[in-house]
C-alpha cells in the first residue's frame, strides 16, 4: 500500500495485530509495524504513543460510551440495571470488531505487562461507570460496588465470548452474567 492511501491508523492497528500473533509482541518492532501498513514510523508515532497503545487505544471510547450510555438511560433504572445495559451497548461496539477482539485478547493473554495494562483499563473503566453513577446521584459506596460488579459480570461475559468464537453474541452473554450475579446475590 502507497503512504497515501487513506485509514492510516486502522492499517496500523491491522499491522500491529498481524505480527503479534506472528512474532509475538515482544519481537515485534515499531519500524516492522509502519513497514508492514506501507508508513513511516513517524505516521506510526503521530498515532500512537507505542506499540501497547495499538492494543488499548480505543479504552478512550469505550470509556466516552459507557458515560453516555449511563447518563441517557431512564431515570428510573436500578443502577444496577443501568450499569448492564451500558455493557450491553459496549459489547455491541466490541462485537462488531469480534475478529480482531479475539485476536488481540491472545496477544494480551500470551505477555504479562499487557495482562497488566488490560487490567489498568478495566479498572479505568470501572471508574468511569462509578463516576456515571454518582452524577446520578448513586451515593458511595454503591456507586463504586456497583460498578465493579458490573465490570466483574463483563469480564466473566467477554472471556466466555472469546473462548467461544461461534458465539457471535456478547451483549446476550452480559445479559446472562448479570442474570447470574443476581441469582448468585440473591442466595439462588
Amino acid at each position: 500500500m502507497g503512504r497515501w492511501e487513506p485509514n492510516a491508523r486502522g492499517r496500523l492497528e491491522q499491522a500491529a495485530l498481524e505480527l503479534y500473533v506472528e512474532r509475538g509482541f515482544e519481537n515485534t518492532t515499531v519500524a516492522e509495524i509502519a513497514e508492514r501498513a506501507g508508513l513511516t514510523e513517524r505516521t506510526f508515532f503521530r498515532h500512537f504513543a507505542d506499540k501497547r497503545e495499538v492494543l488499548f487505544a480505543g479504552s478512550a471510547v469505550l470509556g466516552d460510551l459507557l458515560a453516555e450510555q449511563i447518563a441517557g438511560g431512564p431515570d428510573t433504572a436500578a443502577p444496577i440495571d443501568a450499569v448492564m445495559s451500558a455493557l450491553e451497548a459496549t459489547g455491541a461496539l466490541i462485537q462488531e470488531r469480534g475478529d480482531w477482539s479475539r485476536q488481540r485478547q491472545a496477544v494480551i493473554a500470551a505477555n504479562a505487562e499487557l495482562r497488566e495494562r488490560e487490567l489498568i483499563k478495566l479498572a479505568s473503566l470501572a471508574d468511569v461507570l462509578a463516576e456515571a453513577l454518582r452524577r446520578r446521584g448513586v451515593a458511595e459506596p454503591a456507586a463504586s460496588l456497583t460498578a465493579e460488579a458490573g465490570m466483574a459480570a463483563f469480564r466473566v461475559a467477554y472471556d466466555r465470548w472469546v473462548q467461544q468464537p461461534g458465539n457471535r453474541n456478547l451483549p446476550r452473554l452480559i445479559r446472562e452474567s448479570f442474570d447470574q450475579l443476581r441469582a448468585v446475590t440473591a442466595g439462588h
